[in-house]
């Protein structure tokens, strides 16, 4: 099923009619627009002055909706998924739990293989120099010992922006613009994760006792460059880009909706992402050896 990314940046008040998300506004009543819930995956509300009826948050949870809530900054602050979204919920976290650490760090050797697979996609389609990421991919150790993340990572944005770039989430013009975007797909990888029942907060390698999503950050890794990619498209025809306009929120939030190869078909990314997560389970019940991640061509 192709799922719906809304974005809504007016005043507005939305309420549960008839099974469709009504969009209203706020003095006149009048209706502006109309969503079934059921076809809706992502929603974000972005001005203070928008109000939303209980019954449909009520509803959106039950279809595992990802609804995010932007600050002041017109940045994403926090987003709100169900506590569960499978009925075997606690009989999957027992296999996540239960993953031996071997285990965990060939699963990361493969996202990382899998990112720098991307990456290098990624330069070649922009005609960057691209030939280092090979040797780095080839380099990649169980767990990542070596870390080739980080040293193709420094390859990766001296080629793709330019030398001086440091990559940051509160560096410098257009990390404003990447980091909306990895907001977005952090939401949508988390929303997968609940969906088959596993916990966002245990990750594969990623641990920290402040991050409650550790787990959407191991996983989402193979899928950044399709940001990139987004944002670097976006850049090329609007080259003095600076400010997160409504136009490029509702652009980059169409990433849900990208064609994305995995398992050699193609999917909506929201889709590909759900065949991730559902391959990570797979990996802990012994099922599977190898997850599911997506192939940038």
């Amino acid at each position: 099923m192709l799922f719906r990314s809304i974005y809504i940046g007016n005043p507005a008040y939305l309420k549960l009619q008839d099974q469709q998300m009504k969009i209203l506004c706020p003095e006149t009543k009048t209706e502006k627009g109309s969503v079934p819930v059921e076809d809706l995956g992502l929603l974000i509300l972005d001005n203070f002055q928008i109000t939303i009826s209980h019954q449909l948050i009520q509803k959106m949870m039950a279809n595992n909706v990802v609804v995010i809530s932007c600050d002041e900054q017109h940045m994403p602050r926090g987003q709100m998924l169900p506590i569960f979204g499978h009925t075997e919920h606690s009989e999957r976290v027992k296999y996540q739990l239960e993953a031996s650490e071997p285990l965990k760090k060939q699963l990361w050797k493969q996202t990382v293989e899998c990112k720098i697979k991307n990456q290098t996609a990624v330069l070649e389609k922009l005609d960057c120099f691209a030939e280092p990421m090979y040797a780095y991919l080839k380099n990649v150790k169980s767990g990542d010992s070596t870390n080739m993340e980080g040293i193709a990572a420094q390859h990766y944005w001296k080629y793709l922006i330019h030398p001086d770039f440091l990559r940051g989430r509160y560096g410098d013009s257009p990390n404003h613009i990447f980091n909306f975007g990895y907001i977005v797909l952090r939401s949508i990888v988390a929303r997968a994760i609940v969906e088959t029942g596993l916990l966002p907060v245990v990750g594969i390698f990623h641990r920290n006792k402040y991050n409650p999503y550790c787990l959407a950050d191991d996983l989402m890794e193979p899928y950044r460059p399709y940001v990139d990619l987004l944002v670097m498209n976006w850049l090329k025809t609007n080259p003095e880009a600076e400010e997160l306009t409504t136009e490029l929120k509702a652009y980059l939030i169409n990433i849900a909706t990208k064609d994305t190869r995995i398992n050699g078909v193609t999917h909506p990314l929201m889709v590909a992402v759900k065949s991730t997560v559902s391959s990570l389970y797979k990996c802990y019940t012994g099922e599977k050896r190898l997850i599911s991640f997506p192939e940038l061509i």
